[in-house]
């Protein structure tokens, strides 16, 4: 890798620290509490027994999760030096958040949490049902970060010290004014600012704090669903995910010197990359269906493949071939999980 282009506490990421608990269930159990394939929401009243039903009753696995960390992780991965990547969250003061911590530490994340007694650490179901995962995330101490933690002097300078910063849209349900700090300070200093849809649920219910943090976004990731969810939410009149990509493009951005960049994954289908009012298409790998073990993960893996090669200054098209190589890596494996060192080649 060129070690000569990267240096730790380049890329500072901000999102839910969560510990993945993941199981294969029946479509049934899916029913009964009210959830579909490939959905993402938040538990309610409704899921305060699924946690313990899936610990008790399936065979679970218990993996570092949250969408930032991992994507941070798989980008460490491809990287393969570190402490390049470093990230903020909330976690309580729990065994949780210690296997969090360790696991996120030896996979070359610095990880600098906030730690809060009224919670216990974040977890996330990932139901899995054939080749659907459908995540239902209990943020708990996630819940609970606050401004005060990246306005501590340690903290502000690990934003200062970062080149470019990574949120997702998940974080704007916990913190948006620590998103906005960010995303300003970004721009002060002409520091790419880049950020994921992450779920149909954020564009729905979540639009003003997305709204306000949009002109900030120089690039922003979705899937399909997301950015059509998106596109009904501000009534751009078109599902045409191309349409849609270019209408996102336009809308008002505070730096006018970087053209916004949108990216839109479609699972097996071309990846979409948005940019200066054209559309590229980039083939997804074949890959038989017998191979995949679990697509949970693989919009964390294609952003962490992607932001590997962003922040070593690649051409947007090998950031883009590289996300869909580490997605692809990411699903034949049960969790956002890997092995051994990246063989990704550009």
């Amino acid at each position: 890798m060129e070690s000569l282009k990267i240096r730790e506490g380049m890329l500072l990421g901000m999102g839910n620290p969560l510990l993945d608990i993941s199981a294969i269930v029946e479509e049934d159990f899916l029913k009964k509490y009210e959830m579909k394939p490939n959905d993402a929401i938040l538990a309610s009243e409704l899921h305060k027994n699924l946690y313990s039903e899936l610990v008790n009753s399936y065979n679970a696995d218990f993996i570092a999760g949250g969408s930032v960390q991992n994507a941070l992780r798989v980008c460490q991965w491809i990287l393969d030096k570190p402490n390049v990547t470093t990230f903020f969250g909330c976690v309580g003061n729990d065994n949780y958040s210690k296997i969090l911590e360790n696991k996120a530490r030896s996979n070359g994340v610095n990880v600098q949490y906030q730690y809060t007694e009224k919670e216990p650490t974040g977890t996330c179901a990932v139901l899995l049902t054939g080749q659907n995962r459908s995540l239902c995330a209990n943020l708990a101490a996630a819940n609970c970060f606050t401004l005060d933690h990246i306005r501590k002097p340690e903290n502000k300078e690990f934003i200062e010290k970062a080149s470019y910063y990574y949120v997702s849209g998940f974080f704007l349900t916990v913190s948006p004014e620590s998103i906005i700090e960010v995303a300003q300070y970004a721009h002060s200093q002409n520091r790419p600012f880049l950020m994921n849809l992450s779920a149909p649920f954020i564009s729905q219910f979540f639009k003003e704090p997305l709204m306000k943090t949009m002109p900030y976004v120089d690039i922003l990731f979705g899937n399909e669903t997301e950015a059509a969810t998106f596109a009904t939410e501000q009534s751009f009149g078109t599902q045409n995910l191309k349409e849609i990509a270019l209408k996102i493009c336009q809308l008002p951005k505070q730096n006018e010197n970087r053209p916004r960049v949108c990216i839109i994954t479609t699972g097996d289908q071309p990846v979409l990359l948005a940019k200066n009012g054209k559309v590229i298409e980039f083939p997804a790998i074949d890959l038989e269906k017998s191979k995949i073990v679990d697509t949970n993960g693989a919009g964390d893996a294609f952003v962490g493949g992607f932001l590997a090669q962003y922040i070593l200054e690649q051409p947007l098209d090998v950031c883009i071939k590289c996300g869909i190589w580490t997605a692809t890596e990411i699903i034949q494996r049960s969790g956002c999980t890997y092995e051994g060192k990246a063989g990704f080649k550009p």
